[in-house]
């Protein structure tokens, strides 16, 4: 019997795809046109989204060109379009640089040169990376991957990096290894978190964690670079995770350390306010947070009121049931 493939509701066919050459002369084009005068523009090309010119301090803090790096087409075809850069990288939550969304001239603060990786804990092979290694040691490809954060917020963002799974089968966990915590860059010299009250109870440094079975899906990314560059700080240089199913605050940033352990590790906002951010932090609709309805989100557009932006309904797992429904079964 011959195999018949059934696309899912949420993938455009190939054909409607945006070449690839369309995507990055799009931003020449931009560049030109700017440079000629004509000031802040809005181009349509195929499906690309609405393009917006970007702020000359924002831009300074947008990395290095990432060369050679080839886009995967199983994570290419979405129904939304690629998130403008000049939108998603001026509006991020970093907590350890502040408490507001325009936070990337905070985050320029954040030391990233020398950086070291520690995996350590329960592995075979504990390891130590550098930044170097981060993009020499995995081969990087780019995905573009569907963003929900727990306000009710969500873009569509072209990530560059490689599956959490390789560095699994780098370090080798052993059979005691149950979970997995990922904690971020912390220097109170260089941190003055958000102008909270109760700013000086939170408790640094920022800790995520995952099941091992979560960190080995197919979906579970770490970034290294994003819109065809290096991170930019506010986003989490150098090495960030990206679990595309799960609330966007799981996805810690900056990271320093990976720890394998038999028992569920305390995290981040878990450990704050537990009856608001669950610990496996699912997208789903049909479980609200205590204070706002996850039915609907609203997708990162111009301004910063998001209640200007476009609402959507909210997919459970993002719209990644396919890839991660049997996790949960």
């Amino acid at each position: 019997m011959p195999f018949l493939h059934v696309p899912p509701s949420w993938q455009l066919p190939a054909s409607q795809a945006t070449p690839e050459a369309t995507y990055w002369n799009r931003r020449r084009l931009i560049k030109t046109m700017v440079g000629a005068g004509i000031g802040s523009i809005a181009v349509s090309l195929g499906a690309c989204a609405r393009e917006k010119t970007i702020d000359p301090g924002l831009a300074k803090t947008l990395g290095r060109p990432l060369n050679n790096v080839q886009r995967n087409p199983a994570f290419d075809n979405l129904d939304r379009d690629i998130t403008p850069q000049a939108y998603a990288s001026s509006y991020n939550n970093f907590y350890e640089f502040g408490g507001t969304k325009n936070i990337w001239p905070n985050a320029q603060d954040l030391p990233t040169d020398p950086w070291q990786l520690e995996v350590t804990g329960l592995v075979k092979n504990p390891t130590t990376y550098d930044r170097d290694d981060l993009t020499q040691q995995f081969d990087l490809e780019e995905r573009v991957y569907r963003f929900r954060c727990v306000e009710a917020w969500a873009m569509v963002v072209p990530w560059i990096g490689f599956p959490m799974k390789r560095l699994l089968e780098q370090v080798e966990p052993t059979p005691e290894a149950k979970y997995v915590s990922f904690t971020s860059f912390y220097d109170s010299e260089v941190c003055p978190g958000p102008a909270w009250g109760f700013a000086r109870n939170l408790p640094w440094p920022y800790v995520e964690a995952l099941t091992i079975e979560e960190m080995a899906n197919e979906l579970a990314f770490f970034a290294v670079g994003i819109y065809g560059r290096t991170l930019p700080k506010q986003h989490g240089a150098p090495i960030r995770m990206v679990v595309p199913w799960k609330y966007g605050f799981k996805g810690g940033k900056s990271i320093v350390k990976i720890e394998f352990t038999a028992q569920q590790p305390a995290t981040y906002w878990n450990t704050i306010s537990p009856n608001e951010y669950g610990f496996e932090a699912n997208v789903n609709p049909e479980v609200p947070h205590p204070r706002w309805s996850q039915q609907t989100e609203r997708l990162l557009g111009e301004g910063t009121n998001p209640f200007d932006w476009e609402k959507v309904p909210t997919r459970l797992y993002n719209g990644y049931e396919e890839y991660v429904g049997s996790l949960y079964a």
